[in-house]
């Protein structure tokens, strides 16, 4: 069955006949990139959003993939911070960005005759609350893993298939979603929240947050980290490592990374983004 859904992606991209895949280096989004170039050769561009909630290590890391798919690449700076309703951080920002990034992301692919834009949500995205999505139907952008009924696991194997590295990444999303609803977004806050996840991830954390509630850093791990986290070198080395990027007081929640958690104080109707 998931291979029928490849051979269904691979021609409904070959129908488009040119395409500019929104790309940030995800499972899903470097899996369509790499399904797009196959299908339309150099007639798949791949497109990446440049901004200070795109953390700089995933933007390098989007411009290797690329360069390894032999792909076209066009980066695109966003002014999302420069919106005052993004800024003010309200529960539907995520709605706020993504009609930045794809207002911006089609006027270049009709420049660039590009027939459509796509992106990669899944097919598990639709019983989730992911505003951005409100977005992506306003503007007409195409979602080819959904539209084929493609879920995350099966992007994983395939994937894993295909060669490609990213078939076990850990889930990635912007940096803004590390700071509380209502509660204000700008650049120094982001880079904060940037500075002190790298020096997580060089300590070897692969999945890791910073959620920045102003002077205090509450940091999430997988749960099967936490006791190593918690060691007394490795806790003073990290509140070291933090207090140097700008926090006052370090934390660590015991319950371990989870998506959503910054949600976990919206009611209950309003379910949950990936964080």
């Amino acid at each position: 069955m998931t291979v029928e859904k490849q051979q269904q992606l691979l021609s409904s991209l070959r129908a488009m006949g040119s395409a500019a895949v929104a790309f940030s280096g995800g499972v899903d989004s470097t899996y369509l990139l790499a399904v797009a170039r196959e299908a339309l050769l150099d007639k798949a561009v791949a497109f990446i959003g440049r901004s200070p909630s795109y953390p700089k290590r995933e933007l390098h890391s989007a411009l290797s993939l690329a360069a390894l798919l032999q792909c076209e690449t066009v980066v695109v700076d966003t002014c999302e911070l420069d919106n005052p309703e993004y800024a003010h951080n309200p529960p539907h920002r995520c709605r706020v960005c993504k009609t930045e990034l794809f207002s911006k992301f089609k006027e270049l692919a009709r420049q660039m005759s590009l027939a459509q834009v796509l992106e990669g949500s899944n097919a598990d995205d639709v019983s989730d609350y992911r505003p951005g999505l409100q977005a992506v139907a306003a503007l007409d952008i195409r979602s080819p893993l959904q539209e084929v009924g493609l879920t995350k696991d099966e992007i994983r194997a395939l994937s894993a298939q295909r060669g490609l590295p990213t078939w076990d990444k850990p889930a990635m999303a912007c940096l803004a979603s590390r700071v509380p609803y209502g509660e204000r977004i700008d650049a120094p806050r982001l880079l904060r929240i940037e500075r002190a996840e790298d020096a997580l991830h060089d300590m070897g954390y692969a999945l890791c947050r910073v959620r920045d509630h102003g002077a205090v850093a509450r940091i999430e791990v997988s749960p099967q980290e936490i006791s190593r986290l918690l060691e007394e070198s490795e806790r003073r080395r990290i509140a070291a490592a933090l207090r140097r990027v700008g926090y006052k007081y370090v934390s660590v929640d015991l319950e371990g990374y989870r998506t959503g958690s910054m949600n976990e104080v919206l009611p209950q109707t309003a379910t949950r983004p990936e964080q």
